[in-house]
């Protein structure tokens, strides 16, 4: 599953702050996978079972998927 970095990011600023969703969006690719992309979701502060997973309050609804 392939998420939008702009729904990532969103994510992020949310739950960490706008300055960690700013350096995010430069190193994230546009479609984050959070299998693949897991150890940079994390160093982020989120972490990718959870997107995977539905956790969190239904990321997965949040996002739109």
């Amino acid at each position: 599953m392939q998420i939008p970095k702009d729904k990532v990011l969103e994510l992020i600023r949310e739950r960490v702050g706008g300055d960690k969703a700013d350096q995010a969006a430069n190193e994230l690719p546009d479609q984050v996978d959070p299998e693949q992309h897991g150890d940079l979701q994390q160093k982020f502060g989120i972490n990718p079972q959870d997107l995977l997973g539905g956790g969190l309050g239904d990321i997965g609804g949040k996002l739109g998927l």
